[in-house]
This record gives C-alpha cells, structure tokens and sequence, in this order.
C-alpha cells in the first residue's frame, strides 16, 4: 500500500530518496526554502544548477530538473518552479498543478521509492495556502495510483497553519487506497 505522510519539519532533514525543492527559475538559489536547500546542501548543488542553466538556460514554471543532494540526507533534490500568485486568472492552478506533476515524473524516471515536498509556492509567491494544499494532494494522490517505483510521499509543512491545513485535506483521504500517516 502507498503511503502520504504529513510532516511538520525542515526539509533538509528528511531522509527521503529526494526532497523537492520550490526553486525558482535561475536555479541559483534565493529565499524561503530554496536558499535554506542550497545553505545546507553546500556547493554541490549549486555545481549541478549550474551545469543544468549552461545547457538548458534555468528551469521554466510548472518544470523539474533534478541535482545531487549535496551534503543533505537526501540523495537528490528535485528543483520545481512553481507559479507567482497574481489573481488566479493567469493559470496559476494549471501551473502549480503541473509543478508537482513535473517533480512526480522526475522521481518516476529516476525510480526512486519515497520523496518529500514543501509547500509550493505558499511563501513569497503567495499563492493561497488552501487551495495549495488541495492542489498539491489531488495531483500526488491522482499521480500515485498509476506509479511503479513511488511508495511513499511526504508532505512537509515548515509552518503551523499549512500543517493544519494539510492534516484537514489528508483527513478525507481514503485509508483503503492509501496509509496516511501524521494525521
């Protein structure tokens, strides 16, 4: 059975196959998560951003590219872009949605078993938390259903309200489909 895990933590620390990373197109680092990844990761992982930048020019909203982890427990980071909230009628849904997708395929393609994501978007691109999380669910557990090698998904809330957020959308969650823990 697959597992959707709720977790209120700092990425950085999960031991996952790969935590997924709310970059930002350059790839360069920057705040929120994105600079605390690249900190803590060391230069590695910017090494690998630059390498992808001088072949494909960054990374576009809704796209995913995948590094080394650095010096993180993680063995990859998959570096997502997700969309800049302006008023919801610039396809942010669509952009977001596809962002977790991207991230999905990627973890597919490399096989790996679990992965871990922040919350997307919700910080400095001010995206609205609710309707983040129900995004973000829908499309993992939609995603999910048909996987081969993903097993397990993290959801890794650093703030309190986005925890209590997820923990009400995971809550209806079908437990025959899937285990849902941290609930």
């Amino acid at each position: 059975m697959k597992t959707l895990r709720l977790i209120q933590s700092d990425i950085t620390i999960q031991k996952v196959d790969a935590i997924v990373n709310a970059a930002n197109t350059s790839l360069l680092g920057g705040g929120g998560v994105d600079g605390v990844i690249h900190r803590k990761g060391g230069s590695a992982i910017l090494e690998d951003c630059q390498k992808i930048r001088a072949k494909q020019g960054g990374c576009a909203i809704g796209e995913a590219v995948i590094t080394t982890a650095g010096l993180l427990p993680s063995s990859y980071v998959i570096h997502t872009v997700g969309p800049t909230w302006q008023d919801g009628q610039h396809g942010e849904k669509d952009l977001l949605s596809q962002a977790y997708l991207s991230s999905l395929k990627l973890a597919e393609k490399y096989q790996l078993k679990t992965i871990a994501f922040p919350n997307i978007s919700t910080g400095v691109y001010h995206f609205p938390k609710l309707d983040a999380a129900f995004i973000a669910i829908e499309t993992v557990v939609d995603f999910l259903k048909h996987t081969v090698h993903l097993e397990e998904i993290n959801f890794v809330c650093f703030d309190l309200e986005n925890f209590k957020i997820y923990r009400q959308y995971l809550a209806a969650i079908d437990q025959k489909q899937f285990q849902v823990l941290g609930i």
